[in-house]
């Protein structure tokens, strides 16, 4: 497929073709940025924490569940790392989310709920 990124001005780009995925890989190849998994799943690690942060400050650490916010950026930020680890271990993850899907559903369908029960 031909790469349709179009790069703007401001040295970020929007993409018109490609999937999150791949618009990460390239991010990575081109900046020179790969790392082993290990270090990927540190920075997911990290960037979960950030959104749990923002949970518990913006909820008075839970005393108000119905406030909690995150920050749009800390979720692109987890995002980024958990299609980073993707890209490092060679899992396409839209294949790797059907599968949990399909987990769900059938775990929602034999117990009624979406839970492992462990």
């Amino acid at each position: 497929m031909e790469n349709l990124n179009h790069w703007l001005d401001g040295g970020g780009y929007v993409a018109t073709g490609m999937d999150d995925q791949t618009r990460v890989a390239t991010f990575l190849a081109e900046n020179d940025l790969h790392a082993p998994p290990t270090y990927r799943v540190l920075d997911l690690a990290s960037e979960v924490g950030e959104l749990a942060k923002n949970v518990n400050e913006t909820t008075g650490y839970g005393a108000t569940p119905d406030a909690a916010s995150v920050d749009r950026d800390e979720l692109g930020d987890a995002l980024f790392c958990v299609l980073a680890l993707a890209e490092e271990l060679d899992y396409d993850a839209g294949a790797a989310l059907d599968e949990a899907l399909e987990k769900y559903e059938q775990r929602l369908e034999e117990s009624g709920t979406a839970g492992s029960g462990e």
